[in-house]
C-alpha cells in the first residue's frame, strides 16, 4: 500500500473522528497507547458495566444496550487486552446482572432504543423480546469465556450459551446472517485465546492451563469448519456492488491472513485489498453505504463516526493482508 492512502486517511482522522476513534488509529498504526485507548473508551461505559452513548454509532441511547457493550469488546479485542482491567470487569458485571437477558440471550435491541435518535433497524419491539438471536450473544459468551474466573457463575451461563449457540448454528439456518456468523467467529477466537492464555481472578495463580481443553468441549475445531462453508454462502462474490451496497466483504469475519478463514478467500480477500485502495475519496474516506430513514442531523453526525470507523476497519484489513508498515509505525 502506498503512503498516499495512509496518508489521507490519517489527516482526515485528525481532523474529523472523535476522540476514542482517534486514539485507536495511533495506537493500531502510529505506535500509540493502549492506555489512551481504554482511557478514551471508558467515557462510554455506564456504572452498570455497560455501555451506551453512541459508541456503536446508529444508536444514540447513552443507556447500557448489549450491542454498544459488544462494540466495546471489538475495541478491547482490537487492542489485545488480555489482562484485568476496570472496563473488562465492568463488562462481566454488565453481563452477569441479568439486564436485556432473555434466558437464552442478550436482547439485540433495547426499550430505551425508541427514546432516541437512531437506525430503524435499532428500534425496539416488544415482540421480539424472547427471540433467539446470536447476534451479539455468541460474541458476548466468547468474551466472558475469556475473561472470567472459571470457577464463576458468569462463565458457566456463557458456556451453556455457547453450547446452545454452537448446536443451533449445526442444526439450523437461523444463524445464517453475516452479522451473526461474524459473532460466531469471534465466540471461536476468544475460546482459542482463553485456552492459550488463561484469564480471570483465578486464572494468574491457576496458571496458563486454567482454561485447558475448552475448545475441545466446545468442538471448535468443527465450529471452524461449519463457519468457512456458511460464510461462503453469505459472503459477495459480486465485487462490482461492492461499491454501492452494503454488503458481506472477507473483512466482515478475518482482518489476518494468521486466520483460518484466509486460506477459503484469499483470492477474494485479494480482491478486497484492491477494492480499499480503488474506493477511497479524495478526502480520504471511504463510502458509508447505508442510511437511516429519520434522525436526518443525527445521521449527518452518525456518518462521520461511522467514516472513521471504516477508515480503520480497511487500514487493518489492508495491514493484515500485505505486513506492509506504513506512516510512521
Amino acid at each position: 500500500m502506498g503512503n498516499c492512502v495512509f496518508d489521507k486517511a490519517r489527516k482526515w482522522i485528525c481532523l474529523n473522528a472523535r476522540p476514542l476513534d482517534r486514539e485507536r488509529f495511533r495506537f493500531l498504526f502510529e505506535n500509540g497507547r493502549r492506555e489512551a485507548v481504554l482511557s478514551a473508551l471508558a467515557e462510554y461505559q455506564n456504572e452498570d458495566g455497560g455501555f451506551g452513548h453512541a459508541l456503536e454509532a446508529d444508536s444514540f441511547n447513552p443507556n447500557s444496550a448489549p450491542i454498544q457493550t459488544w462494540t466495546a469488546t471489538e475495541i478491547l479485542h482490537e487492542i489485545a487486552l488480555e489482562e484485568d482491567h476496570p472496563i473488562v470487569r465492568g463488562i462481566l458485571a454488565y453481563l452477569d446482572s441479568g439486564s436485556h437477558f432473555n434466558g437464552k440471550c442478550w436482547l439485540y435491541t433495547v426499550p430505551s432504543n425508541n427514546d432516541y435518535p437512531r437506525a430503524s433497524w435499532w428500534t425496539y419491539d416488544s415482540r421480539t423480546h424472547d427471540d433467539i438471536n446470536y447476534n451479539p450473544t455468541a460474541a458476548l459468551a466468547g468474551f466472558a469465556l475469556m475473561f472470567a474466573d472459571k470457577d464463576s457463575g458468569l462463565f458457566k451461563k456463557c458456556f451453556g450459551i455457547a453450547k446452545e449457540a454452537i448446536r443451533c448454528l449445526k442444526e439450523t439456518d437461523k444463524c445464517d446472517e453475516m452479522h451473526t456468523l461474524a459473532c460466531y467467529v469471534k465466540l471461536a477466537e476468544c475460546c482459542r485465546r482463553a485456552e492459550s492464555a488463561g484469564h480471570g481472578q483465578g486464572a494468574e495463580s491457576a496458571g496458563h492451563s486454567s482454561k485447558a481443553g475448552l475448545a475441545d468441549e466446545l468442538d471448535i475445531a468443527e465450529l471452524e469448519q461449519i463457519l468457512v462453508e456458511r460464510i461462503k454462502k453469505v459472503m459477495t462474490w459480486d465485487t462490482e456492488s461492492w461499491k454501492t451496497k452494503y454488503v458481506c466483504k472477507p473483512s466482515n469475519f478475518f482482518m489476518s491472513r494468521d486466520s483460518y478463514l484466509y486460506k477459503s478467500f484469499a483470492e477474494l480477500a485479494e480482491q478486497e485489498c484492491s477494492f480499499i485502495k480503488e474506493a477511497q475519496q479524495p478526502d480520504g474516506t471511504w463510502s458509508v453505504n447505508w442510511n437511516w430513514e429519520d434522525y436526518e442531523e443525527q445521521w449527518h453526525i452518525a456518518k462521520t463516526w461511522w467514516k472513521a470507523q471504516i477508515i480503520i476497519m480497511n487500514l487493518r484489513f489492508l495491514k493484515g493482508m500485505t505486513g506492509a508498515l506504513y506512516g510512521g509505525k
